[in-house]
């Protein structure tokens, strides 16, 4: 017997939303909403953004796969493999090293179970992930977790107050576009 994978879709309230960002770039630039559409994908999707949503955010814009291969590559906000629910983007540059990312870093590999550049932790919670300046140098050491900066970073307790209050939330904040709640790919997030 042959299975055949399902397609993804995108949300009728994701759908809304891209046709809502294209009607701000005439039709010869639909490209230019390319990295809106793959905030709103990965949001859809999990968290990560997978070669069948490439494809469909490809179809979508009318654009080549690779146009968004090329993009979603390039750009370290758009994960390319699954995720936890939390992603821990820790900034690794020179004031957040000087200040203590790298022990930052550690302590956070030792009490979540999550590599940098590996899996989610076994709870499927923790993603941990390095990133260039966070632009907020004199609060460092900093994390990044969607929209919200954690700042200085420096002590034990100050790491655990931030996973608690991670730990803690039920569900992911809504999304813009979302009126009525979690989309159906999102409802087990």
């Amino acid at each position: 017997m042959e299975t055949t994978a399902v397609k993804p879709q995108f949300s009728e309230a994701a759908q809304a939303e891209i046709k809502r960002l294209l009607t701000h770039y005439p039709d010869e630039r639909r490209k230019s909403a390319l990295l809106p559409v793959l905030h709103i994908a990965q949001a859809e999707f999990g968290g990560w953004v997978s070669p069948e949503v490439q494809d469909l955010v490809a179809a979508t814009l009318g654009l080549k796969p690779i146009e968004v291969y090329e993009v979603s590559s390039f750009y370290t906000m758009f994960n390319l493999k699954p995720v936890g629910k939390h992603v821990l983007e820790i900034c690794r540059t020179g004031p957040c090293m000087l200040r203590g990312s790298d022990e930052l870093t550690a302590h956070l590999e030792r009490i979540t179970g999550a590599k940098v550049g590996g899996p989610a932790s076994e709870d499927g919670l923790f993603t941990l992930k390095e990133v260039e300046c966070l632009a907020a140098c004199g609060f460092a050491p900093i994390v990044q977790v969607r929209e919200k900066y954690y700042e200085q970073l420096d002590t034990p307790e100050a790491v655990d107050a931030m996973l608690t209050e991670l730990r803690n939330q039920v569900h992911r904040p809504a999304l813009p576009w979302e009126e009525t709640g979690l989309p159906n790919a999102l409802a087990n997030n």
